[in-house]
């Protein structure tokens, strides 16, 4: 072997990652990794269960995200007897869950951020009151603020 040649190296893989929403595989590629015909996917893309974005020349290009879709779409119409408009359903009420969980999150944050804001003011208008309030020793057990309180010492005169 020359220095300028390298030895082959066997059993390496490399590895690329790819975003799990980005376009990269044509439709036979999804297809395959699917375990399906390319033309159900044409289908399920007109049905609008699945939109692959497109090349700009046109090709359409499967994500991950898509072919896992793909998958589980599968799963619902071979193992669980679903017809497409029932797995449209089960789409579309999955899509409103996840809606509603992040509004839910959302508002809990918003909760949260009341409930401390509250704290806050509440520890604040304490600590104002605490220096204007003193007890009052004409026998009665009534909080009296300072500037109505009369002191129980006689005035010098």
């Amino acid at each position: 072997m020359s220095g300028r040649e390298t030895p082959q190296r066997r059993g390496q893989a490399t590895r690329v990652d790819v975003a799990l929403d980005r376009g990269v595989f044509m439709i036979s590629v999804a297809a395959e990794l699917a375990e399906m015909h390319p033309q159900t996917l044409r289908m399920y893309e007109a049905r609008g269960l699945i939109e692959p974005s497109r090349s700009p020349k046109g090709t359409r290009l499967y994500s991950q995200q898509d072919v896992d879709r793909l998958r589980r779409i599968q799963q619902m119409t071979a193992k669980l007897g679903l017809n497409l408009a029932g797995v449209e359903r089960v789409l579309a009420l999955e899509a409103e869950l996840d809606e509603a969980h992040e509004r839910l999150a959302e508002l809990q944050a918003r909760a949260d951020a009341a409930k401390d804001e509250m704290a806050a003011e509440l520890d604040r208008v304490r600590r104002s009151l605490r220096a204007d309030l003193v007890p009052y020793a004409g026998g009665s057990t009534e909080l009296v603020r300072s500037a109505d309180a009369r002191s129980p010492f006689p005035r010098a005169r």
